[in-house]
């Protein structure tokens, strides 16, 4: 079937547009999203039911099963499921009640728990998915037992979980980014960098995620709540006890909760390394940890990852002895059952994406940058550009795939001085735009591993992520006529801090 050109339409925008409109005004993200999946594919078909519900059938089909194997989508299902039963294992044998208590022992005070949320992304950094799920598992039962809000516990695994990621090399994103410049910089033949000197030097001045992470920490430290996250950290104050998380099951051991996650890290580790291993070796080039974490199989990785720790968790029940056999199969169905809101909005969330490719609403967002715009603009123009589309889409990944060639092109073409900064912004603005976006599978997963409201979490963390994206932005302009990162930072910073008080005055 032949599909409607939308590139050079500003129709292009409607369904992703649709959808977060609806999702923010309704609260209700399945239909939201619903919605706009529909509207799209009609657009697609030029408004032919029977064809906009082939067209439909054909992708959902595809994030199961497509050309001959089943998709690397059920990957990360099959995680988010494994995970979910986990952290249910970890409930019934005590485990998460042991470490809330143990963290009350340590722990003094509502401060020190948001900064325990906000300090394990430096364990997890390996990946987003795997840090908002397992952190919002084990900080969850000591947020609540401090009265920290849902909505803050998911701010706090969201805006540490991408920026985090985005930066560091020996992670899914940071080896997927490093790749992709690694290619751009062979096509317009630069040598005065490596891809992982490129990388680093980008990372330095990616402001929104370096100024993201620092936010979180100022945010857990002086308790800056602002719209409507202060009401919900006043709710959470008025919270009684017994309207917290119940932690069921017997009074378990800290180790029984503390091993399976280290088991759950280091296993993901080595098999991120093994793939990338596998993948080197097919491929006749010898291993390096780099080139490991380049071309591995993250899906796989985790689903091993996660095996394992069910399998270290089920073993330390059988040797407790302090579960049943009943209780034990019990707790797989409600670890499944957990699980089962997120994996339908990121089904929803998967589909959307493919329309919105379809529709070329990426391409067209990119056109309209192209023209007469002075060189030193383009920088901020790209971060701007960069959210727009991470924000529509929903993807990170994909607004790098579509824009860091488009920013080398340009800025090769254009002002080569500007090469790292422009793909820098690009990084930044697509961090930011998936923060900001309510069809995001990281801002899903975030509200997941808190356990918050999807929309809670997306309009209290929206005014944090405009903060530092408005400072970011001044930064950018300031890169773009200096021609330095340091003045770049500075210039965020202070734009930050006079942001951050103009709102604590008020």
């Amino acid at each position: 079937m032949d599909l409607i050109d939308y590139s050079s339409s500003i129709w292009s925008i409607v369904p992703p547009l649709l959808a977060i409109v609806l999702a923010i005004a309704t609260r209700r993200v399945l239909i939201s999203l619903s919605a706009g999946i529909v509207i799209g594919a009609l657009m697609l078909a030029g408004f032919n039911p029977l064809n906009a519900f082939t067209y439909l059938a054909k992708n959902v089909a595809a994030l199961v099963y497509a050309d001959g194997e089943i998709n690397s989508n059920m990957n990360i299902i099959l995680f988010l499921l494994l995970l979910g039963v986990l952290t249910a294992l970890l409930t019934v044998s005590g485990s998460n009640r042991a470490f809330a208590e143990w963290a009350q022992s340590k722990i003094r005070s509502r401060r020190g728990a948001k900064l325990l949320a906000a300090c394990l992304v430096f364990v997890t950094f390996i990946d987003d998915y795997f840090h908002s799920l397992a952190v919002g598992a084990i900080a969850r039962p000591v947020t609540d037992r401090f009265r920290v809000s849902r909505a803050k516990l998911a701010y706090i695994l969201d805006s540490t979980a991408a920026p985090m990621c985005v930066m560091m090399p020996v992670s899914s994103w940071g080896a997927y980014i490093i790749s992709l410049v690694g290619g751009l910089l062979v096509t317009y033949g630069i040598t005065e960098y490596t891809p992982m000197g490129a990388f680093v030097a980008m990372s330095s001045m990616n402001f929104y995620a370096i100024f993201s992470l620092l936010m979180v920490f100022f945010v857990a430290y002086f308790s800056f709540d602002i719209g409507t996250m202060a009401r919900h950290e006043s709710l959470a104050m008025e919270r009684s006890d017994d309207e917290e998380e119940a932690i069921d099951g017997v009074k378990g051991k800290v180790i029984n909760l503390i091993l399976p996650i280290v088991v759950l890290i280091i296993t993901t580790v080595f098999m991120m390394l093994f793939t990338g291993y596998e993948a080197l070796a097919a491929d006749g080039k010898a291993f390096s940890i780099l080139g490991a974490f380049e071309n591995t199989t993250v899906g796989i990785s985790l689903v091993f990852g996660s095996s394992c720790a069910v399998l270290v968790s089920t073993l330390l029940i059988i040797w407790e002895r302090q579960v049943g056999v009943s209780e034990y199969f019990k707790s797989w169905w409600i670890g499944i059952k957990s699980m089962s809101g997120a994996i339908a909005i990121l089904f929803f969330a998967w589909t959307i994406n493919k329309v919105v490719g379809d529709a070329q609403t990426g391409k067209y967002l990119s056109s309209l940058v192209t023209g007469n715009i002075p060189v030193e603009f383009l920088p901020v123009l790209l971060f701007i550009l960069g959210c727009l589309m991470a924000f529509s889409t929903g993807t990170s990944w994909g607004t790098f795939g579509i824009m860091l060639p488009i920013a080398a092109a340009m800025a090769s073409n254009s002002a080569p001085e500007l090469l790292l900064p422009c793909l820098s912004a690009v990084m930044a603005g697509a961090v930011c735009g998936d923060h900001c976006s309510p069809v995001s599978d990281t801002t899903i997963l975030s509200s997941t591993g808190a356990k918050c409201n999807h929309i809670d979490h997306v309009t209290t963390q929206l005014p944090y992520a405009g903060a530092v994206a408005a400072a970011t932005a001044i930064g950018y302009v300031v890169v773009g006529f200096s021609l330095s990162g340091l003045a770049g930072f500075i210039a965020t910073g202070v734009s930050l801090a006079l942001i951050v008080f103009i709102v604590k005055k008020r």
